[in-house]
Protein backbone atom coordinates (compact mmCIF):
# COMPACT_ATOMS: atom_id res chain seq x y z
CA UNK A 1 0.00 0.00 0.00
CA UNK A 2 1.39 3.41 -0.95
CA UNK A 3 0.72 6.30 1.46
CA UNK A 4 3.73 8.38 0.37
CA UNK A 5 2.98 12.11 0.51
CA UNK A 6 -0.24 11.70 2.53
CA UNK A 7 -0.92 13.89 5.55
CA UNK A 8 -2.23 12.26 8.74
CA UNK A 9 -4.80 14.69 10.13
CA UNK A 10 -7.73 12.56 11.30
CA UNK A 11 -8.82 8.96 10.81
CA UNK A 12 -11.96 10.05 8.97
CA UNK A 13 -9.55 10.59 6.05
CA UNK A 14 -8.32 6.98 6.09
CA UNK A 15 -9.99 3.74 5.03
CA UNK A 16 -10.14 0.76 7.38
CA UNK A 17 -7.60 -1.00 5.16
CA UNK A 18 -5.17 1.93 5.39
CA UNK A 19 -5.50 2.07 9.18
CA UNK A 20 -4.83 -1.67 9.47
CA UNK A 21 -1.83 -1.29 7.13
CA UNK A 22 -0.34 1.33 9.48
CA UNK A 23 -0.94 -0.97 12.47
CA UNK A 24 0.76 -3.87 10.68
CA UNK A 25 3.69 -1.63 9.77
CA UNK A 26 3.95 -0.42 13.37
CA UNK A 27 3.97 -4.01 14.64
CA UNK A 28 6.75 -4.87 12.17
CA UNK A 29 8.84 -1.84 13.15
CA UNK A 30 8.31 -2.62 16.84
CA UNK A 31 9.48 -6.18 16.27
CA UNK A 32 12.59 -4.95 14.47
CA UNK A 33 13.43 -2.52 17.29
CA UNK A 34 13.02 -5.24 19.94
CA UNK A 35 15.40 -7.45 17.92
CA UNK A 36 17.94 -4.66 17.49
CA UNK A 37 17.43 -4.42 13.72
CA UNK A 38 18.28 -0.88 12.63
CA UNK A 39 15.92 1.04 10.34
CA UNK A 40 17.87 4.29 9.98
CA UNK A 41 18.35 3.82 6.24
CA UNK A 42 14.59 4.09 5.60
CA UNK A 43 14.65 7.89 5.54
CA UNK A 44 18.24 8.86 6.25
CA UNK A 45 19.02 12.50 5.47
CA UNK A 46 15.46 13.78 5.81
CA UNK A 47 14.32 16.36 8.35
CA UNK A 48 11.00 17.10 10.07
CA UNK A 49 9.68 20.08 12.05
CA UNK A 50 7.81 19.42 15.30
CA UNK A 51 5.47 22.29 16.21
CA UNK A 52 4.18 22.09 19.78
CA UNK A 53 1.73 24.82 20.74
CA UNK A 54 0.67 22.40 23.50
CA UNK A 55 3.58 20.71 25.25
CA UNK A 56 3.69 16.94 25.76
CA UNK A 57 5.95 14.23 27.14
CA UNK A 58 4.75 11.22 25.14
CA UNK A 59 4.11 12.92 21.81
CA UNK A 60 7.42 14.80 21.68
CA UNK A 61 9.50 11.83 22.81
CA UNK A 62 7.64 9.51 20.43
CA UNK A 63 8.24 11.71 17.39
CA UNK A 64 11.89 12.36 18.27
CA UNK A 65 12.81 8.73 19.00
CA UNK A 66 10.81 7.46 16.01
CA UNK A 67 12.47 9.99 13.72
CA UNK A 68 15.94 9.08 14.99
CA UNK A 69 15.23 5.39 14.43
CA UNK A 70 14.33 6.19 10.80
CA UNK A 71 17.44 8.33 10.22
CA UNK A 72 15.46 11.59 10.33
CA UNK A 73 16.62 14.85 11.89
CA UNK A 74 14.17 16.88 14.01
CA UNK A 75 13.67 20.52 14.94
CA UNK A 76 11.47 21.10 18.00
CA UNK A 77 9.48 24.34 18.05
CA UNK A 78 7.87 25.00 21.43
CA UNK A 79 5.11 27.56 22.10
CA UNK A 80 7.73 30.34 22.34
CA UNK A 81 9.80 29.10 19.40
CA UNK A 82 7.37 29.67 16.55
CA UNK A 83 5.58 32.71 15.14
CA UNK A 84 2.74 30.59 13.74
CA UNK A 85 -0.51 32.55 13.85
CA UNK A 86 1.17 35.46 15.69
CA UNK A 87 3.62 37.31 13.46
CA UNK A 88 3.30 34.84 10.60
CA UNK A 89 0.15 33.33 9.12
CA UNK A 90 -0.43 29.58 9.15
CA UNK A 91 -0.26 29.50 5.34
CA UNK A 92 3.06 31.36 5.29
CA UNK A 93 4.51 29.18 8.06
CA UNK A 94 3.48 26.06 6.13
CA UNK A 95 5.19 27.23 2.95
CA UNK A 96 8.39 28.25 4.76
CA UNK A 97 8.69 24.99 6.72
CA UNK A 98 7.57 22.94 3.73
CA UNK A 99 10.52 24.28 1.74
CA UNK A 100 13.04 23.21 4.42
CA UNK A 101 11.57 20.01 5.85
CA UNK A 102 10.21 16.78 4.42
CA UNK A 103 7.42 16.62 7.03
CA UNK A 104 5.70 18.73 9.70
CA UNK A 105 4.08 17.67 12.97
CA UNK A 106 1.60 19.99 14.69
CA UNK A 107 0.23 19.67 18.23
CA UNK A 108 -2.03 22.45 19.40
CA UNK A 109 -5.51 23.84 19.28
CA UNK A 110 -8.10 24.01 16.48
CA UNK A 111 -8.24 21.24 13.87
CA UNK A 112 -8.47 23.91 11.19
CA UNK A 113 -4.86 24.94 11.95
CA UNK A 114 -3.41 21.53 11.09
CA UNK A 115 -5.74 21.27 8.08
CA UNK A 116 -4.51 24.64 6.78
CA UNK A 117 -0.88 23.64 7.35
CA UNK A 118 -1.50 20.57 5.21
CA UNK A 119 -3.16 22.60 2.44
CA UNK A 120 -0.13 24.86 2.01
CA UNK A 121 2.93 22.87 3.10
CA UNK A 122 3.32 20.55 0.06
CA UNK A 123 4.82 17.96 2.43
CA UNK A 124 3.09 15.49 4.79
CA UNK A 125 1.62 17.07 7.92
CA UNK A 126 0.90 14.94 10.99
CA UNK A 127 -1.61 15.79 13.72
CA UNK A 128 0.00 15.30 17.14
CA UNK A 129 -3.25 16.47 18.81
CA UNK A 130 -5.88 19.14 18.26
CA UNK A 131 -8.96 20.05 20.24
CA UNK A 132 -11.05 17.86 17.95
CA UNK A 133 -8.90 14.84 17.07
CA UNK A 134 -5.91 12.78 18.26
CA UNK A 135 -5.17 10.28 15.47
CA UNK A 136 -1.66 9.21 16.52
CA UNK A 137 -3.03 8.20 19.92
CA UNK A 138 -5.62 6.06 18.14
CA UNK A 139 -3.04 3.98 16.33
CA UNK A 140 -1.23 3.35 19.62
CA UNK A 141 -4.50 2.37 21.28
CA UNK A 142 -5.53 0.00 18.50
CA UNK A 143 -2.12 -1.66 18.40
CA UNK A 144 -2.29 -2.16 22.17
CA UNK A 145 -5.81 -3.61 22.04
CA UNK A 146 -4.81 -5.99 19.26
CA UNK A 147 -1.73 -7.10 21.21
CA UNK A 148 -3.70 -7.68 24.41
CA UNK A 149 -6.98 -9.09 23.08
CA UNK A 150 -5.79 -10.62 19.81
CA UNK A 151 -8.37 -8.81 17.69
CA UNK A 152 -10.05 -5.49 16.93
CA UNK A 153 -13.22 -6.57 15.11
CA UNK A 154 -16.22 -6.68 17.48
CA UNK A 155 -14.21 -5.44 20.48
CA UNK A 156 -16.47 -3.51 22.87
CA UNK A 157 -14.88 -0.25 24.03
CA UNK A 158 -16.44 2.07 26.61
CA UNK A 159 -15.11 5.60 27.02
CA UNK A 160 -15.99 7.25 30.34
CA UNK A 161 -15.88 10.98 31.11
CA UNK A 162 -15.97 14.00 28.82
CA UNK A 163 -16.57 12.60 25.32
CA UNK A 164 -16.95 15.95 23.53
CA UNK A 165 -13.35 16.49 22.47
CA UNK A 166 -10.36 14.81 20.83
CA UNK A 167 -10.31 11.50 22.71
CA UNK A 168 -14.04 10.79 22.66
CA UNK A 169 -14.29 11.91 19.03
CA UNK A 170 -11.28 9.94 17.86
CA UNK A 171 -12.18 6.71 19.64
CA UNK A 172 -15.70 6.87 18.22
CA UNK A 173 -14.37 7.41 14.68
CA UNK A 174 -11.77 4.66 15.00
CA UNK A 175 -14.22 2.12 16.39
CA UNK A 176 -16.64 2.93 13.58
CA UNK A 177 -13.91 2.44 10.97
CA UNK A 178 -12.66 -0.87 12.40
CA UNK A 179 -15.94 -2.63 13.13
CA UNK A 180 -15.79 -2.16 16.91
CA UNK A 181 -18.56 -1.33 19.37
CA UNK A 182 -18.12 2.12 20.92
CA UNK A 183 -20.00 3.39 23.97
CA UNK A 184 -19.68 6.90 25.39
CA UNK A 185 -20.64 6.52 29.05
CA UNK A 186 -21.28 9.93 30.57
CA UNK A 187 -24.02 12.48 31.16
CA UNK A 188 -25.85 13.82 28.12
CA UNK A 189 -24.03 17.14 28.51
CA UNK A 190 -20.72 15.41 27.71
CA UNK A 191 -21.88 13.29 24.75
CA UNK A 192 -19.99 13.71 21.45
CA UNK A 193 -21.21 16.19 18.84
CA UNK A 194 -24.45 15.00 17.22
CA UNK A 195 -23.19 15.57 13.66
CA UNK A 196 -20.10 13.42 14.29
CA UNK A 197 -22.21 10.72 15.95
CA UNK A 198 -24.41 10.66 12.84
CA UNK A 199 -21.36 10.43 10.56
CA UNK A 200 -19.87 7.61 12.63
CA UNK A 201 -23.12 5.66 12.65
CA UNK A 202 -23.17 5.93 8.86
CA UNK A 203 -19.64 4.50 8.72
CA UNK A 204 -20.57 1.83 11.28
CA UNK A 205 -23.40 0.60 9.07
CA UNK A 206 -20.82 -0.56 6.51
CA UNK A 207 -18.27 -2.05 8.94
CA UNK A 208 -20.47 -3.88 11.46
CA UNK A 209 -19.61 -1.39 14.22
CA UNK A 210 -22.04 0.28 16.60
CA UNK A 211 -22.19 3.62 18.41
CA UNK A 212 -23.97 3.83 21.77
CA UNK A 213 -24.49 6.80 24.10
CA UNK A 214 -25.22 5.75 27.69
CA UNK A 215 -25.74 7.72 30.89
CA UNK A 216 -26.09 4.68 33.15
CA UNK A 217 -22.68 3.38 34.29
CA UNK A 218 -23.78 -0.21 34.87
CA UNK A 219 -25.42 -0.40 31.45
CA UNK A 220 -22.61 1.41 29.65
CA UNK A 221 -19.77 -0.71 31.03
CA UNK A 222 -21.40 -4.15 31.19
CA UNK A 223 -19.41 -6.65 29.10
CA UNK A 224 -16.90 -4.08 27.83
CA UNK A 225 -13.56 -5.45 26.63
CA UNK A 226 -11.89 -2.06 27.09
CA UNK A 227 -12.62 0.60 29.68
CA UNK A 228 -11.02 3.88 28.62
CA UNK A 229 -10.88 7.28 30.28
CA UNK A 230 -8.97 10.56 30.14
CA UNK A 231 -8.44 13.58 32.38
CA UNK A 232 -11.58 15.59 33.06
CA UNK A 233 -9.99 18.96 32.27
CA UNK A 234 -7.91 19.35 29.11
CA UNK A 235 -4.79 21.44 28.62
CA UNK A 236 -5.70 25.04 27.89
CA UNK A 237 -9.07 25.00 29.65
CA UNK A 238 -9.61 27.54 32.47
CA UNK A 239 -9.05 26.45 36.06
CA UNK A 240 -12.62 27.47 36.84
CA UNK A 241 -14.04 24.33 35.18
CA UNK A 242 -12.43 21.92 37.68
CA UNK A 243 -15.23 22.17 40.25
CA UNK A 244 -17.94 21.58 37.65
CA UNK A 245 -16.14 18.62 36.04
CA UNK A 246 -15.37 16.91 39.33
CA UNK A 247 -18.97 17.31 40.46
CA UNK A 248 -20.54 16.13 37.20
CA UNK A 249 -18.07 13.44 36.16
CA UNK A 250 -17.27 11.79 39.50
CA UNK A 251 -20.05 9.21 38.94
CA UNK A 252 -18.08 8.14 35.84
CA UNK A 253 -14.80 7.46 37.63
CA UNK A 254 -13.19 4.16 36.63
CA UNK A 255 -12.97 2.06 39.79
CA UNK A 256 -13.08 -1.55 40.92
CA UNK A 257 -16.88 -1.72 40.59
CA UNK A 258 -16.71 -0.55 36.96
CA UNK A 259 -14.03 -3.11 36.08
CA UNK A 260 -15.95 -5.92 37.81
CA UNK A 261 -19.10 -4.95 35.93
CA UNK A 262 -17.20 -5.06 32.64
CA UNK A 263 -15.92 -8.56 33.33
CA UNK A 264 -12.67 -10.45 33.78
CA UNK A 265 -11.69 -9.92 30.13
CA UNK A 266 -11.66 -6.13 30.38
CA UNK A 267 -8.48 -4.08 30.18
CA UNK A 268 -8.04 -0.49 31.35
CA UNK A 269 -6.62 2.22 29.07
CA UNK A 270 -5.72 5.89 29.51
CA UNK A 271 -3.83 8.19 27.14
CA UNK A 272 -1.98 9.84 30.07
CA UNK A 273 -1.17 11.84 32.08
CA UNK A 274 -3.61 10.58 34.72
CA UNK A 275 -4.78 11.92 38.07
CA UNK A 276 -4.83 8.60 39.93
CA UNK A 277 -3.09 9.88 43.07
CA UNK A 278 -1.76 13.09 44.63
CA UNK A 279 1.81 12.80 43.32
CA UNK A 280 1.56 15.70 40.86
CA UNK A 281 1.38 19.44 41.49
CA UNK A 282 -2.10 19.78 39.96
CA UNK A 283 -3.28 16.57 41.62
CA UNK A 284 -2.23 17.84 45.05
CA UNK A 285 -3.82 21.24 44.49
CA UNK A 286 -7.14 19.78 43.35
CA UNK A 287 -7.03 17.12 46.04
CA UNK A 288 -6.63 19.73 48.76
CA UNK A 289 -9.28 22.00 47.28
CA UNK A 290 -11.94 19.33 46.69
CA UNK A 291 -10.95 16.76 49.33
CA UNK A 292 -10.34 13.93 46.88
CA UNK A 293 -7.39 11.58 46.41
CA UNK A 294 -8.20 10.36 42.87
CA UNK A 295 -10.11 11.68 39.88
CA UNK A 296 -10.93 9.92 36.60
CA UNK A 297 -9.48 6.57 37.73
CA UNK A 298 -8.62 5.08 41.10
CA UNK A 299 -5.03 4.23 41.88
CA UNK A 300 -6.15 0.63 42.48
CA UNK A 301 -7.31 0.23 38.86
CA UNK A 302 -4.46 2.28 37.37
CA UNK A 303 -1.82 0.11 39.06
CA UNK A 304 -3.66 -3.19 38.56
CA UNK A 305 -2.70 -6.06 36.25
CA UNK A 306 -5.59 -5.09 33.98
CA UNK A 307 -4.07 -1.68 33.28
CA UNK A 308 -2.11 -1.48 30.00
CA UNK A 309 -1.39 2.25 30.10
CA UNK A 310 2.40 1.98 29.88
CA UNK A 311 2.35 -0.52 27.01
CA UNK A 312 -0.08 1.90 25.36
CA UNK A 313 2.35 4.80 25.96
CA UNK A 314 5.26 2.86 24.43
CA UNK A 315 3.15 2.11 21.37
CA UNK A 316 2.84 5.83 20.68
CA UNK A 317 6.43 5.71 19.44
CA UNK A 318 6.06 2.59 17.30
CA UNK A 319 2.87 3.79 15.62
CA UNK A 320 4.17 7.33 15.02
CA UNK A 321 7.23 5.72 13.44
CA UNK A 322 4.92 3.81 11.12
CA UNK A 323 3.08 7.00 10.10
CA UNK A 324 6.34 8.78 9.25
CA UNK A 325 7.83 5.73 7.53
CA UNK A 326 4.74 5.30 5.35
CA UNK A 327 4.05 8.91 4.41
CA UNK A 328 7.50 10.43 3.83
Amino acid sequence: MNLKGRSFLKLLDYTPQEILYLLDLAADLKDKKKKGILTQDMHRGKNVALIFEKTSTRTRCSFEVAAHDLGIGTTYLDPAGSQIGKKESIADTARVLGSMYEGIEYRGFEQEIVEELARYAKVPVWNGLTNEFHPTQMLADMLTIREKLGRLKDVRLTYMGDARYNMGNSLMVTCAKLGMHFTACTTKKYFPDEALVKECRKIAASTGASITLAEDVEEGTRGADVIYTDVWVSMGEPESVWEERIRELSPYQVNRKVMENAGEQAIFMHCLPAFHNLKTKIGREMGERFKIAEMEVTDEVFESSRSVVFEEAENRMHTIKAVMAATL
